[in-house]
């Protein structure tokens, strides 16, 4: 099938980067990315650039160079639909939050909603491809919605998942490790092949079964999200014996066997797929009766929440067994640098445990806003939204958020932390003044000398 008009259902931080780079590397297919959220394709649709609802370094050159050349934003997803050979499913799938399933599986509301609005309204055979990341045999459920519709029209099921950084997705997708595409037909596959083939080697575009690209990527997410937890493993045994989480990580990443990526001790992993993923490699283990192996990645979560806990625990012992009525500052409120997104940062949840110990919390963060914050706080109904507004202010300056505050906790590893003005940081503190290094970033040595209490991961 030869692809002239593709559409992308879900303008979030999948659908926007990757059709941006599929449209930038193919001038001459028109991609459409339909949400029926309108405030956010407004957004993609700004002049202004710095607008964008993701932040992403390389995504707004991209947009400025494709955005109504061959690339749109539209809430109308029917004629999306209708118009595309070839229609990508880039939705939410979030843990389900009720029911069977709660807390582990994966909500798929939404893909199901995708799936019976495209049965709708095609009228001609379409390429259907899942980019969010799904449970094994979901594609079985969107087969059985499209087939089922009626109305004899061919309907042929890809798995596509994405594997981007966020923070680096545009550098992700232009230099991807692999592309990888399952199906069960092989005319399918080539078609989508083909559309990445105009920037990627035929030898990183991997073709396989349906099922073995779903489950791909729920494990290669699981296999990363287990160093963290491993090496956060670690540090916390360094912090008893008197080694230097740095230098294990250091020295057991020049092992080839192992490599280097991963192995950075911090208060945490955060984002949108690890803990999403690993539950849901939990529960559909449990669901074949694969008790031990369901036991094995759910300890990966259980390690990533003891080490927020663990982070969060120390400061407050440190700081004389009571933050009540004083003033700790937060430096970073996304999940990692480089990108807005918030999902399941530790900064969150670190503060949601010095909220409920009655501290007054300062944040900054260079790419949050403030609302995001609190509708962050707000979504876990530890206390009311007023609550959260009269014990928490997110500031617009970090240097006004830190001002007079007993310690910061620096939870983002952003560049621009490391070239503040400490000294002058130190003298508008209150004394003591301490440093909890969720990351860290800062040199231990230098911020001793200018006379900070101060305390890492590991060390």
């Amino acid at each position: 099938m030869k692809i002239e008009k593709i559409c992308c259902i879900g303008a979030g931080y999948v659908g926007g980067p990757t059709m941006a780079v599929i449209a930038q590397k193919n001038p001459k297919i028109k991609v459409t990315i339909v949400d029926i959220n309108s405030d956010r394709i407004a957004a993609w649709n700004s002049p202004d650039l710095s607008k964008l609802p993701i932040y992403e370094p390389g995504l707004a050159e991209i947009i400025s160079e494709t955005r109504d050349k061959n690339l749109f934003f539209s809430t109308d997803v029917d004629t999306a639909i209708d118009e595309a050979e070839m229609i990508f499913i880039s939705v939410n799938t979030p843990t389900k939050t009720y029911g069977k399933g709660k807390g582990q599986a994966a909500d798929l509301k939404y893909i199901e909603l995708c799936a019976r609005n495209i049965a709708k309204v095609a009228t001609t055979d379409k390429i259907v491809v899942e980019k969010s990341t799904l449970p094994v045999r979901t594609a079985e459920t969107i087969k059985s919605i499209l087939q089922n519709s009626g109305n004899g029209i061919n309907f042929h099921i890809l798995s596509n998942p994405e594997f981007l950084a966020e923070g680096t997705a545009i550098e992700d997708l232009l230099s991807p490790d692999r592309v990888l595409i399952g199906g069960e037909s092989e005319e399918a596959i080539e078609s989508l092949a083909n559309v990445y083939a105009s920037w990627v080697s035929q030898n990183q575009i991997l073709r396989t079964n349906l099922w073995s690209s779903e489950l791909s990527k729920l494990t290669a997410n699981a296999f990363l999200a287990q160093r963290v937890s491993s090496i956060n493993a670690i540090s916390e045994l360094c912090e008893h014996t008197e080694a230097n989480v740095d230098e294990v990580a250091k020295a057991i990443g020049m092992d080839s066997r192992i490599g280097s990526k991963f192995l950075k001790a911090s208060v945490g992993f955060g984002g949108s797929c690890f803990q999403k993923d690993i539950l849901n490699l939990v529960y559909i283990s449990r669901s074949y009766g694969l008790n031990e192996v369901a036991d094995y990645w759910e300890q990966v979560i259980i390690m990533n929440d003891h080490q927020k806990r663990r982070f969060s625990d120390k400061l407050i012992k440190t700081l004389y067994n009571t933050v009540s009525g004083k003033k700790i500052s937060i430096l970073g409120w996304a999940f990692k640098k480089d990108t807005n997104d918030t999902r399941e940062s530790a900064a969150i949840y670190v503060t949601d445990h010095l909220l409920n110990e009655q501290a007054l919390v300062s944040v900054y963060d260079p790419k949050v806003p403030e609302q995001k914050v609190y509708s962050d706080l707000n979504y876990l109904n530890s206390r009311t939204e007023q609550e959260n507004e009269d014990f928490v202010t997110v500031d617009k300056s970090p240097y006004s958020a830190l001002k007079g505050s007993h310690a910061v906790a620096i939870m983002t590893e952003w560049d621009e932390f490391k070239e503040y003005d400490w000294e002058k940081i130190y003298s508008e503190m209150k004394k003591p003044a301490f440093i909890f290094d969720g990351r860290n970033i800062l040199n231990k040595g230098k911020m001793q000398d200018i006379g900070f209490e101060y305390y890492s991961i590991g060390q």
